[in-house]
């Protein structure tokens, strides 16, 4: 069974940078698309970004994000990364990595890891 492993998260603040890493057991170029989510406290999941990792490695990003987040993946490492800066106070949540695929242009998670807090202090 495929694992997804989140590290790199943890407390910065606003304006800060982290970068996330999601390591996984098997070859990510195996997988159509990979992904990273997230839920603020009290709130529903939502998608952050997205990778085509069979589809030229397009990225996709929500408009909250555009511009300071950046999903990259390493086939060498089996890893998908999420380099976020300018970090502020909305940012805070659990940050899931997921592998997935997209359908009609949507990227649907197939599975995803345990989660990673990441809380921006303001």
């Amino acid at each position: 069974q495929v694992q997804l492993v989140e590290s790199g998260g943890g407390l910065v603040q606003a304006g800060g940078s982290l970068r996330l890493s999601c390591a996984v057991t098997a070859n990510i170029f195996s997988f159509p698309a990979m992904a990273w989510y997230r839920q603020p406290p009290g709130k529903e999941r939502e998608l952050v970004a997205s990778i085509g990792i069979l589809y030229g490695g397009r990225t996709k990003y929500a408009d909250s994000v555009t511009g300071r987040f950046t999903i990259s993946a390493d086939g060498a490492k089996n890893t998908v990364y999420l380099q976020m800066n300018s970090l502020k106070s909305d940012d805070t949540g659990v940050y899931y990595c997921s592998r997935g695929r997209y359908i009609a242009g949507n990227y649907k998670s197939d599975s995803r890891g345990q989660g990673i807090q990441v809380t921006v202090s303001s």
